[in-house]
């Protein structure tokens, strides 16, 4: 779980440029970012909120999805995505 999320808030940070980036575009503090990118059990670390979740799938066209930020409780947080595939993981073609 902690390194899914480690790595997918680290793709988000990529794709947008920078955590500076990612802070402006979600009109957040750099603090705010760097404090999600944070390895677990560091100091001050925060996961990333559902609402933002949404916005870095939306910044990023699905590149990163909720799924992947929130691994441990999407199914919880978003019932809706539970009967839904992720892209690319859909049934073999006949």
């Amino acid at each position: 779980m902690n390194m899914e999320e480690q790595s997918a808030i680290q793709r988000a940070v990529q794709l947008v440029g920078s955590q500076l980036a990612l802070s402006k575009a979600l009109g957040v503090t750099p603090v705010t970012v760097n404090q999600w990118v944070r390895p677990m059990g560091a100091q001050n670390r925060r996961p990333v909120p559902p609402k933002q979740c949404v916005r870095i799938e939306q910044l990023t066209a699905g590149a990163v999805t909720r799924r992947d930020l929130r691994p441990e409780d999407w199914r919880d947080i978003w019932p809706e995505l539970a009967g839904q595939q992720p892209e690319g993981q859909g049934a073999a073609c006949a």
